[in-house]
Formats: structure tokens, sequence, C-alpha cells
């Protein structure tokens, strides 16, 4: 397989993990290839990423799968043992090894050549992983390598080393703070070579295929019921600039909006000066909506880890829109919106939810039918020809009253009506679910991800 083919190949698995990759920009990476010195590995990653990575959040798919695709090296490294030793699934307490791997470690990251450091480093990385990285059942396993070396233990000696007894014991001193970060990017490096050659190791046994599609996907495409809590910190990052990108695409169409009717009186006026005859037609000038949300959010515990990131959405548009009111529902209807605070910690904001609000009045099982009634009793001047309807939720009634008719009346109140469902398609009407019963009455699409989130408010802006 030549260069070209090979590269092609790696486009296709590119755009397999999520990373979108045009032709043009995979053209232009060939392009790129011809000034690359292809013995300088970094440079020729970061000259391949420059042309096709075009988001912040597909570089680590980027990274993982050119290790894959072209890889430092194969087969058995010079600066590590042709044969791992066998493992009992223990970590290697007291090996002679390990404590040898320890101490090349340990050098490499006081090493005040950076260079040769980084390359120590790499060193040490491919030969935790040639000596410790089989696991008890066979395979390649970056956490018996890192546990066997276990680089974390070494930060106070190596503090040690550097600080020496300088500096009062109770203060956290600028150099010590700046060692820190020395010594743990360091440490987070040869984690990141252990893991790179690992899965080059697994790669050569079951095929890269295999391992490109074992690998976790990318931001947009994590399930939002599924994230944890580091990839809700990330979320809540990619969020805020969909908030604003729908803020501002609905600014946009009031400034842009058509003119109104024909202003009889002064068209009249103005035909005076052509001698009756009207050359220039005058509008009265349009005077656009406010735009208001009011979000309708399924806060039971089918749908809670679903709700944590609508929670991080909303505060999000908080931030973009001064007219916005939130309501939360599991067996009653309450607002919530002064809960939910822009700059507010989610933990923070769900535990007012829960001390404050009064959404489980009776038996703590969903119920649409009442929730959507109650939207329409009690804050029925919250639905207004110039809101937004959002309803968040999986549509399940547990097989109550589905408040079909409380949401047609809703629907017909306001401008326009939404409902996100964080269930997939094929689960519609499924059992308790009255999601297809809903869908006759407000657009209801299927979020599951940050991508289709995406692509909703996309829908949103221009309708």
């Amino acid at each position: 397989m030549g260069l070209v083919e090979h590269h092609a190949a790696f486009v296709g698995a590119l755009r397999e993990a999520g990373v979108p990759v045009s032709v043009a920009e995979s053209i232009d990476a060939v392009e790129a290839m011809r000034h690359l010195d292809l013995l300088d590995r970094d440079g020729f990653r970061e000259g391949i990423a420059a042309a096709l990575v075009k988001r912040a959040g597909h570089r680590p798919a980027f990274d993982l799968l050119f290790d894959l695709w072209y890889p430092a090296a194969t087969g058995a490294r010079a600066d590590a043992p042709a044969e791992p030793a066998e493992r009992t699934g223990r970590l290697a307490v007291g090996d002679p090894d390990a404590e040898a791997l320890r101490e090349r470690l340990r050098a490499a990251l006081l090493d005040p050549d950076r260079v040769a450091g980084d390359r120590a480093v790499r060193g040490a990385a491919r030969q935790a992983v040639a000596r410790f990285g089989r696991g008890p059942r066979g395979g390649w396993l970056s956490a018996s390598a890192i546990g066997a070396v276990d680089p974390g233990t070494l930060m106070a000696g190596l503090l040690a080393a550097v600080l020496g007894e300088r500096g009062d014991p109770g203060r956290t001193t600028l150099a010590e703070q700046t060692a820190r970060a020395r010594f743990g990017a360091g440490i987070a490096a040869f984690e990141r070579e252990v893991q790179a050659e690992t899965r080059r190791r697994r790669a050569e046994e079951v095929g890269r295929d295999a391992v490109a599609r074992a690998a976790p996907p990318p931001l947009e495409r994590i399930e939002l019921g599924a994230a944890t809590r580091e990839q809700l910190v990330e979320l809540r990052r990619a969020v805020a600039p969909l908030a604003r990108r729908l803020a501002a695409r609905l600014a946009h169409r009031r400034r842009s909006a058509p003119r109104g009717r024909v202003d009889f009186r002064r068209t009249v006026r103005a035909s005076l000066a052509s001698g009756g005859v009207p050359l220039d037609v005058v509008a009265r000038p349009r005077h656009p909506h406010k735009p208001e949300i009011v979000v309708v959010c399924d806060l039971s515990s089918s749908v809670r880890p679903f709700a944590q990131f609508t929670l991080l959405f909303i505060a999000a548009l908080r931030q973009q829109f001064t007219r916005l009111r939130v309501f939360g529902f599991v067996d009653s209807l309450d607002e919530i919106t002064e809960q939910l605070a822009p700059d507010a910690e989610l933990g923070d904001a769900l535990a007012r939810v829960v001390r404050e609000a009064r959404v489980v009045r009776r038996s703590g099982s969903t119920d649409y039918g009442e929730a959507l009634a109650a939207l329409v009793r009690e804050h029925r001047d919250a639905l207004t020809p110039a809101t937004s309807l959002l309803v968040l939720g999986d549509g399940r009634s547990n097989y109550g009253s589905s408040g079909i008719e409380a949401l047609r009346e809703a629907a017909g109140a306001v401008r326009h009506a939404f409902w996100l469902n964080p269930e997939p398609r094929r689960s519609w009407g499924s059992g308790d679910s009255e999601a297809l019963r809903y869908g006759e009455v407000v657009e209801m699409t299927e979020v599951r991800d940050l991508e289709q989130l995406s692509a909703f408010i996309e829908q949103l802006a221009t309708a």
C-alpha cells in the first residue's frame, strides 16, 4: 500500500470516528506531505493535523488514530525487552525491574535538557509496556504498566531533589508550584506514551481497525445521559457557544426581517412631490418580537442524566436571553428559573431544585398529563405569540394521562413549540411512551448527543 492509499485509509478512519474531513482537506494533507520530513514524526503529525483537524475537541481522536496508522515503530522496540514477563495480575511491588524503571523515569523528569528528557520519558514508557504491559489473561493493558511503575508516587522525591530544604514547609512557594506543574506534565506525558504504546502493541495483534473502533467518541458524539463528570465540564464549555449562536441568529432574523405593511397615508404624502404618482411606497416600520423561551423539563429519575445536561444548556441560555422561564416536573410542575443561575455549578443548581422546587408532591412517578395541564392552567401568561416552547423529556407517562389536549393548547398559544427527546427514535411509542402522539402536536427531535443538539439549534434558529 502506497503512502496516498495509506492516507486515504487514515482519513476514512477519522470520518468513522466522527472527525469531519472534507475531500479538499484530505488533498491539502497530501500536498503537505510533499513538504514534510517523514522522519520527523512530531513535525509530520502537526503538519497533517493542521490540514485535517478543525476543532480542538477532535484532536484526541486524531492523535489516537495517527498513532495507529503512523506508529513510531513495529514489533519489539530496541529500547525495550523483546518478550514481556509473565504477569499474575498483581503490581510489581519490590520488583527490581520496576524499581529500575522508576529510577529511569525519575532521571528523565529531572533532566535539565527537556528534549533529552522527553526522549527518555518515551523510552521508559515503552520499556514499561514491554516488561509489565501484559495482562493476567493476555492482551496489553496500559493500567498494568502504569501501576507497576506507579509514577504518581515520584512527586515528593522529585520536589525534594529540586527544592531541597528551601522555603517554609507550611507554604507553597512559586518555585514549588512551577516544579509541580513541570513534573505533573512529565508524569502525564509518561502515561500518554504508555497508552499509545499499549494501543500500538494491541493493534499489531488484533488489527488497528478493531482498536480504532474501541476508541472513545469525540465530545459531540458522547451520549448526554452517559457523560462522566469530567465530560460534563467539557460539555458545559461546548454548550455556551451553541447558546450564543442561537441568540445571535435570532437577533439577525429580527434585524433582517422584511418591512411591514404599506403605510397608505405616508405613501400618498410622499407622492405629492412627484405630482401624485406614488413612485416610492412607504412601509410601516416592523416591530420585531423580543424572543422569549419557556422550557418545560422532565426531572424524573428515568431522564435524570439527560436532565443534568439540559440544565447546563438552560444555564447557558440564561446568559443570552433575559426573558426565559424554566419549569421542572416529576408528578407536579413548578417554576425553577431562579434556581438555575447562569454561573451556578450544576451540583448546586440541582441541590436547590430538589430543596426548593415542588416537583414531587404525590407518588414521585412521572405525570406528563398533570404537568402539561398545570402549565396551561397556572402559567398561561408565559405562553404568548412571542414565545418558543421547549419540552425536554422522554414522553413516558407511566400509563397515566398523556395531557395531549393541554399540549395542543400550549402549542397553539406560542409561536414555536419543540420537543427534545433523549430516547432513540426506535423506542418512541413502545411501552408507556407517548412520544409518537406528542410528535403529532409538536415537532419532536431526538437529541442524544451534542451533534444532534447543534443540528436542532440550527433548525430552531431558522424556524
